[in-house]
């Protein structure tokens, strides 16, 4: 017999509605291959007299629904892998949760799938949610399907029940572009028709679920693509020794094979494969190595080895479609982490071009992205991304996006395709340098961006600062954000998104700023942390000076001669900070201001000092 690890491996997830019987046909699967352990199945009764379902039968469910809540519930929270092996093939099954809730663990399971086994539980046909795994799986890359379609014998085994919905899937599964490769009438309960043919549906003469499994053919030839190979790690473990270890994720290598490096575009050779067990003559997709190459290259993790005549797109501008995983909703403009392969950049999404329906396949309108909506927009980041289009590379075109603050995993995305703007617009090099134009005003460029509540006193100290500067001969320029709303940002109100636009707006023009060699001052409230941290991204380090001038709210109010405070606690402003919209104060600002404590032009002093220090060293 053909040992289990050299059979050709097939990785399926079961997916479905809440209850249609993931988890039973999972543990159907284990137990008629003979996959579970004699001391696991005695376990196993016990378990099902004590947690079980089915009247002391055995419960097959709680082989694959390991957690506690689950067993509790009776529903499937986390992703549970199981592996098992028949003489034909080896598999990974991945049981995924059917609860809406859980979307983000039903994209992770799928996110590494061949093949999905869609469950559908005969007495209610295709659901809301049914539709959505099926789009969901389609979006992450599986496009093989099998129709489960289960419970039949609580319809009295009935044709006419099961030709009606593979009729109404496959209809649906036309229009989402998913290939059904077969649909199987069963009962994962009683065993019908998924290892072994069943006498109560002797009208139905199709393989078993098992025997599709068998026998499908879905899986990609990696090997036979360009090389790709995300560079993981730099391996030096002494000076003698430099190579670029990953795993590759598409194409074959071979020593003496020519490369190119990117984004960087250099071109070397293939000089070595080094694995733990020697070296290699041949490396092919699924491989994890280590490279070394014929020259000495600077090539860090995030890079990407290419086929030298063959090699990936490098873009900053995309179009994507994103999975919202959050339950807060989408900022439009906000700075998020992407990760796709092992590169990390800063992104930006702009607004939905349009969210998907997934029961009618509509494009709908929407200003963002809420919990486990589906959708279209374009995303920007801070530099050029190595990338494939989803549809050609799961790894080069899948990514995640993550808050910056919280480390939350928020979206899962794939990148469609790279903007043509963005590969036809370059940066055109400049003789004169950022530094030239400080060094000519004899003055370090800086940005002081003061951030406090309304009434807080930002203006009035940001004012003392700049006419002390002046005083100096320091060339600086004072960005007041109720001066920009006249002009810059006059199209923008006050809501989350006008807010975060209205910060990377003066982020961007202070840093042209800087670039003419000037020491910028803001005073804006800039009430998200996010944003600030992401306008420190855009300058060089120490380049962004946080002042926060802190004065508590019932100060601020009291202060407050155009009695906005009023206004908004009466409900006449919307969306002002400190009453009904949320101000994020710094948590390790250069300066703190304490308004309670020091005078407005003490504090002015203290920040030029701060400022001219910086100068000094």
């Amino acid at each position: 017999m053909t040992e289990p690890d050299k059979r050709e491996l097939l990785r399926f997830i079961t997916c479905g509605s809440v209850d249609d019987g993931k988890s039973t046909l999972i543990g159907r699967l284990l137990h008629d291959t003979g996959m579970i352990p004699d001391d696991q199945l005695v376990a196993l009764a016990a378990d099902s007299r004590r947690l079980g379902t089915q009247g002391g039968d055995l419960d097959l469910a709680l082989l694959v629904d390991g957690l506690a809540a689950e067993r509790e519930q009776g529903i499937t929270i986390d992703v549970a892998y199981r592996f098992f092996h028949t003489a034909a093939r080896s598999f990974i099954v991945a049981d995924c949760p059917g609860h809406e809730h859980y979307t983000r663990n039903m994209i992770t399971g799928a996110s590494s799938a061949d093949l999905a086994v869609l469950i559908v539980d005969a007495r209610g046909g295709l659901t809301a949610q049914t539709r959505r795994h099926a789009v969901l799986c389609n979006l992450v890359g599986v496009r093989a399907m099998v129709l489960a379609v289960n419970k039949m014998d609580l319809v009295g085994h009935s044709p006419a029940v099961f030709d009606a919905i593979v009729a109404d899937f496959t209809s649906f599964a036309a229009r989402i572009g998913v290939t059904l490769i077969g649909a199987v009438p069963m009962s994962s309960l009683k065993g019908d028709n998924v290892c072994a043919p069943s006498p109560n549906m002797a009208w139905y003469d199709g393989p078993t679920l098992l025997t599709l499994l068998e026998t499908a053919d879905v899986r990609a030839d990696l090997a036979a693509a360009p090389l790709r190979l995300p560079v993981q790690w730099v391996n030096r473990p002494n000076p003698d020794f430099r190579g670029y270890a990953g795993t590759i994720a598409a194409g074959t290598v071979r020593p003496g094979d020519a490369v190119r490096l990117l984004p960087s575009g250099r071109i070397s050779q293939v000089a070595r494969i080094v694995t733990m067990d020697g070296d290699l003559d041949r490396a092919v997709a699924g491989q994890s190595i280590t490279l070394c190459l014929a020259d000495e290259i600077d090539c860090s993790r995030g890079d990407v080895i290419a086929a030298a005549d063959a090699p990936p797109q490098s873009a900053n501008q995309f179009e994507a479609t994103i999975v919202w995983l959050d339950e807060a909703p989408m900022k439009v403009g906000r700075g998020y982490w992407l990760k796709l392969a092992t590169q990390m950049v800063s992104a930006t999404v702009q607004q939905p071009k349009y969210v998907l329906n997934v029961e009618s396949l509509d494009h709908l309108a929407a200003r963002t992205l809420d919990l486990n909506a589906i959708g279209v927009a374009e995303l920007a980041t801070d530099r050029p991304l190595v990338f494939e289009p989803y549809a050609d590379s799961r790894v080069l075109g899948g990514f995640v996006l993550i808050d910056k603050l919280s480390n939350h995993t928020v979206a899962a995305g794939m990148l469609n395709f790279g903007l043509r703007r963005a590969q036809n617009i370059h940066w055109q090099a400049l003789e004169v340098t950022r530094e030239a134009r400080a060094a000519q005003k004899q003055q370090r460029a800086a940005v002081l961006w003061f951030t406090g509540l309304s009434g807080s006193g930002k203006s009035t100290i940001a004012n003392l600062v700049e006419k002390r500067l002046l005083a100096l001969g320091q060339h600086s320029f004072l960005l007041d954000g109720d001066n920009l709303r006249h002009g810059l940002n006059r199209d923008l109100g006050f809501t989350e998104a006008d807010r975060i636009e209205n910060i990377r707006r003066v982020g961007e023009v202070a840093k042209l700023m800087t670039d003419a060699g000037l020491v910028v001052i803001t005073a804006l409230i800039s009430p998200f942390m996010a944003d600030r941290d992401t306008v420190r991204a855009m300058l060089p380090a120490g380049e962004f000076i946080e002042v926060h001038i802190d004065t508590p709210l019932a100060e601020a109010e009291r202060r407050d001669v155009k009695g906005l405070y009023a206004k908004a606690r009466a409900g006449q402003i919307a969306n002002f900070t400190g009453i009904d919209s949320p101000y994020e104060a710094p948590v390790a600002p250069e300066i703190r201001i304490d308004t309670m404590r020091e005078t407005p032009e003490a504090a002015a002093e203290r920040i030029v000092a701060y400022l001219l220090a910086r100068q000094a060293g």
